[in-house]
């Protein structure tokens, strides 16, 4: 774990820190070759490297409807519940997120100007498996979608030892209204879903989390399908000062650190009391957890950073634009307002990104490895497409006539200009 004043701290130590991500490249080679596979061989490959990455053979790729409805009656009516109340919010937030689906303007007489927004035909939801189940990002990944009208949202989950997908994220599955499930996990998920194979459906976009190999792949097929964003190992900034609650941050970063040894937690604070007092709290609290090998890990990965100001707190947010961002701090609104780069954002010390993760009704698949920079969370735009429209009448047309000609004929397509010009030439 990284601790310490950042004015005492290298400036490659800092770099460092920013600049994660780096093992991307690492595995391009390995990602490329089971993606060349999996568009050659189709379903030959998909079952093959089922078995050697999950240890398991499959026959049938897609789950049937009996084994998802059996799985859902199955499950605990209370964790259901708990599943529906989730689903619920989810869907309240991103139907809150659509859009105007039409409109028009008039920028002058004749001219009428506009936009329509349309759905995509199909979209690929990856479920991470491996360490756990996921069935939150079930959710996260086919309500927006069906939100937003995708007739067809396929999803793809690694199956378990014993070739099956966990009841649990088939359950959330059927919640989430997904139309077809599919028990192949990893790289060649990825490569099923933008090649297509006989039992995969082919899909115009990809959505969802996953490891090193899984991201690379999405960043690899772009040229078949279209992706959400890089969505890798998960990371959490928390900007504190004072009157933040040692124990509170510790969990916090505990929580993030849980997810995959890559994952990445760090705290930039204004007090050096705080600092070391939640640096006690992890270490304690590291103790204690259920997937202590993995926390162990992680922290490795972790920082604790002392500021001079929060302003200098916030940059150092802004320059590592974090996947989740935590403000615990006496004025959360003046530092929110700062803010120019993060993924989510969590204000107050009763908002743990574990509430974002499952139930507030936010979107947990967002973007990590400094691409909050430029890409957003996972939202109901991901799945939609805009077309512009224009109206024009013959008087419309005449009064930007001689400014189409001009440009036409300056970049010397003359037949550009002509199509002007002949709809005001003699019908004759």
């Amino acid at each position: 774990m990284l601790y310490g004043k950042l004015s005492e701290l290298s400036e490659k130590e800092i770099q460092f820190l920013i600049e994660r991500g780096g093992e991307l490249s690492s595995v391009n080679d390995i990602v490329s070759s089971i993606l060349g596979d999996v568009r050659t061989e189709g379903d030959m490959a998909l079952r093959k490297y089922t078995q050697h990455f999950d240890g398991t053979s499959i026959d049938a790729i897609e789950v049937p409807l009996e084994e998802i409805e059996k799985a859902y009656n199955t499950i605990d009516k209370e964790l259901i519940e708990h599943l529906e109340i989730a689903a619920s919010n989810i869907r309240k937030f991103h139907e809150a997120q659509i859009p105007k689906m039409m409109w028009s303007m008039q920028l002058a007489p004749g001219i009428e100007l506009g936009q329509k927004i349309t759905a995509l035909a199909s979209v690929g939801a990856y479920v991470p498996g491996g360490r756990a189940s996921y069935p939150s990002t079930a959710l996260m990944t086919v309500i927006p979608a069906k939100v937003a009208g995708v007739r067809n949202v396929v999803m793809c989950t690694p199956p378990g030892p014993d070739g099956k997908v966990n009841p649990l994220t088939l359950a959330a599955a059927k919640i989430a209204g997904a139309d077809h499930v599919y028990r192949v996990g990893g790289v060649q998920a990825i490569g099923a879903m933008a090649f297509g194979t006989d039992s995969v459906m082919k899909v115009d976009k990809i959505v969802g989390p996953g490891n090193v190999y899984v991201t690379v792949a999405k960043m690899q097929i772009r040229d078949m399908a279209e992706i959400d964003f890089p969505a890798g190992p998960s990371e959490v900034l928390i900007i504190a000062d004072e009157s933040a609650h040692p124990a509170m941050v510790a969990a916090d970063m505990i929580a993030q650190a849980e997810h995959d040894p890559h994952a990445i937690s760090v705290l930039v604070t204004t007090s050096e009391k705080l600092a070391s007092r939640v640096k006690e709290e992890v270490l304690e609290q590291a103790k204690s957890t259920t997937r202590g090998e993995i926390v162990s890990s992680s922290l490795n990965n972790a920082a604790i950073l002392i500021a001079d100001t929060i302003d200098q707190c916030i940059d150092i947010s802004n320059s590592f634009a974090p996947e989740h961002l935590e403000i615990m701090t006496k004025n959360d609104d003046m530092v929110l307002g700062k803010i120019e780069h993060a993924g989510s954002i969590f204000v107050g010390s009763y908002a743990p990104v574990s509430v974002g993760d499952y139930a507030s009704g936010t979107n947990h698949v967002l973007p990590t490895a400094g691409y909050a920079r430029i890409h957003s969370g996972l939202n109901i735009m991901h799945f939609l497409k805009i077309s512009s429209i224009q109206r024009i009448s013959k008087e419309g047309l005449a009064t930007v006539r001689d400014t189409v000609i001009s440009l036409a004929e300056k970049e010397g397509l003359q037949a550009h200009a002509d199509a002007i010009r002949i709809r005001f030439s003699d019908p004759g």
